[in-house]
């Protein structure tokens, strides 16, 4: 009892002293390493956001993105750009060049979309995608992919620690901060409250929710084809995307509002790139004597 005691007393010591000094602040980049373990269990949405930012921004540094007027630029505007104060966020949407069939939303309300995803997907099919990922923040399920991340790196510089250095959030955590989110595994729960989101969003502003069904669908075929590696691993903690497309229909016909939804075929136009001007050369004369 005396041992557990000490113990007990020490532990409340600690805790006082991190609440007293853990605060985080991405601008400076020297935590160290139980300051940054203890904010990572106390992780905020404000904190949350910040971090998403920053990683955001490094990745889109890292990206092609398509620019202002690209028609995939355009086509993602005219579709979502209204969405820019949406559910108390205040979203920014780009487009990364990119064949894989992929979007994500961060807690800081950043939207990337994948060219490869809008290949074949028609402007409904992405408003439900879309819908989906924002789902995930606004359900706070962002914010704690942030926070696992941002532990599972406050774990690594507690190791760095043992030596007496002071951990940081360098560049290069930042990278896998940012990947990690990306990848994070959401609960099969917090999917199929994702999905319900997405299916409200439709039916709340008027667009035909039977794109629910059919944007699964596309999922499930493309799982069974030539990116059946890449949607297995992207799809690894989903729902089946036979069974998500399944419930998006019970749910508009129980809404009285099923009808089989026609595709349209999103029209694909490639990416312009300028390519550097191609060097002339100008060949001598060359003049024989005779």
């Amino acid at each position: 009892m005396k041992r557990k005691s000490v113990f007990l007393v020490a532990l409340v010591a600690f805790m006082g002293f991190s609440t007293a000094n853990a605060q985080i602040n991405l601008g400076e980049k020297a935590l160290g390493a139980v300051q940054k373990g203890y904010t990572g269990f106390t992780f905020s949405n404000e904190d949350a956001a910040k971090m998403s930012k920053q990683a955001v921004a490094k990745m889109d540094a890292e990206h092609v993105i398509a620019g202002p007027t690209d028609p995939y630029t355009v086509r993602l505007n005219k579709i979502f750009g209204k969405y820019t104060n949406a559910y108390g966020l205040e979203l920014n949407y780009k487009v990364y060049v990119l064949k894989e069939v992929n979007a994500f939303a961060t807690a800081d309300g950043s939207v990337r979309v994948y060219t490869g995803l809008m290949d074949v997907m028609d402007d409904n099919e992405l408003l439900v995608v879309i819908g989906h990922e924002i789902g995930h923040v606004v359900n706070k399920d962002s914010r704690d992919a942030a926070r696992a991340a941002y532990q599972k790196e406050a774990l690594i510089d507690g190791a760095a620690s043992q030596s007496g250095t002071i951990a940081a959030v360098t560049d290069s955590q930042l990278g896998k901060i940012g990947s990690a989110m990306i990848d994070s595994k959401h609960s099969r729960k917090q999917e199929s409250e994702a999905d319900l989101f997405a299916y409200e969003f439709m039916k709340k502003n008027g667009y035909d929710v039977n794109a629910v069904e059919s944007a699964f669908s596309i999922l499930a075929k493309m799982s069974e084809g030539a990116q059946s590696d890449f949607l297995t691993k992207m799809m690894s903690s989903h729902p089946d995307s036979k069974e998500r497309a399944e419930n998006a229909r019970k749910r508009a016909e129980k809404d009285g509002l099923y009808k089989p939804y026609v595709h349209q075929t999103p029209v694909v136009t490639p990416v312009k790139t300028t390519k550097p001007a191609a060097k002339t050369t100008t060949k001598k004369k060359t003049t024989t004597k005779k």
